[in-house]
């Protein structure tokens, strides 16, 4: 029924994570009726996507393409004996909101999980193991998702660090239930983290 380019950007922003196919018909009907600027800005900025970025190869990090090396590690300022290890990328730039931390980073590329066929082979574990030597980090924190996947995975980095340098020492970001939030709403894993975590009044 529709003309088959409208099908086709239909289809297209219907791929994006979160977005339906009422979402995508609204999107790609606004593109059409918007001036053609807004969609050749849109496209050139896809092309240029992969070309513009690139992943430090020590943190693992986004960083543009005509950089060597991260600049939140290549820092003189940030301290590289300790190493905050998160899941994804876009996960650093929440830590560096807070503007409470000046370590460096690690980015795992994901969480094990068997069911999505994620193995800790294809995740940047052994790169982690190797920069505790190379950098003589004193300590690991591990902020990976409060999920089932994430406590998981934290598990392993754990076992697998203290086992090779026993003196590391690993800490977790403490987890507990949010401000302004009822207990009623509040999951499970939030609750029980909430309960082990209790402090002293």
């Amino acid at each position: 029924m529709l003309p088959k380019a409208l099908e086709n950007a239909i289809d297209a922003l219907g791929r994006l994570p979160g977005v339906g196919p009422r979402t995508a018909e609204r999107y790609a009907y606004f593109l059409f009726r918007s001036d053609q600027s807004l969609s050749k800005n849109i496209s050139e900025t896809l092309d240029n996507l992969h070309t513009g970025v690139k992943n430090c190869p020590k943190t693992f990090a986004l960083i543009d393409s005509s950089e060597e090396i991260s600049p939140l590690y290549d820092d003189p300022k940030r301290d590289k004996k300790t190493v905050l290890v998160v899941e994804e990328p876009l996960d650093i730039y929440a830590i560096e909101a807070t503007r409470a931390y000046s370590g460096t980073y690690h980015v795992l590329g994901g969480a094990v999980s068997p069911i999505d066929g994620i193995t800790p082979e294809q995740l940047h574990i052994k790169e982690l193991v190797a920069r505790v030597a190379e950098d003589a980090v004193e300590e690991i924190i591990i902020a990976t998702n409060p999920s089932v996947e994430g406590e998981s995975t934290a598990l392993l980095l754990q076992k697998m660090l203290s086992e090779k340098y026993p003196d590391l020492k690993i800490t977790r970001l403490a987890r507990g239930l949010p401000l302004g939030v009822d207990l009623g709403y509040a999951d499970q894993i939030t609750l029980s983290a909430a309960l082990n975590n209790r402090t002293d009044l």
